[in-house]
């Protein structure tokens, strides 16, 4: 492929993972492609079949070094700074050990009680923290 093809498949894989819920896999195949397109350009890409294999080589040696420590920076844990000591309205109660639901700047969450009891429905609660997509509160 020309260096600009491979330029554009990485673009098109950057836009792939900014579109897509958060795995991180089409953000280091895009990397890659972008990669391989500027080694083309200056012209030290090799032969056709050796720009498939760099491009490979490259995408999954980048996933295997930055993947797990990019999660670890964007991940749920990231939010719960973020979310932490707001105030959440539990649409549907929350049993004790169990999971109901509540409703933090207008979107629906699971969520579970941060300490021994039911929350009822209509209650409001801060937000103690993000656990994944769940969380934690406790009744105000």
């Amino acid at each position: 492929m020309t260096w600009w093809a491979w330029v554009l498949f990485g673009v098109a894989l950057l836009v792939v993972e900014m579109v897509t819920p958060g795995g991180l896999f089409a953000l280091f195949f895009g990397i890659g492609a972008i990669a391989v397109g500027v080694l083309s350009a200056l012209g030290i890409s090799g032969p056709p079949w050796l720009e498939w294999v760099l491009f490979g080589a490259l995408s999954v040696a980048l996933m295997a070094l930055l993947r797990s420590r990019l999660r670890g920076k964007l991940g749920s844990a990231g939010l719960a700074p973020e979310l932490a000591g707001e105030v959440a309205v539990v649409i549907e109660a929350v049993p004790d050990g169990g999971v109901g639901k509540a409703e933090l700047r207008g979107t629906p969450w699971e969520a579970r009680a941060a300490g021994p009891g039911t929350i009822s429905a209509g209650q409001r609660c801060r937000v103690e923290r993000v656990d994944g997509l769940t969380l934690v509160l406790r009744p105000e």
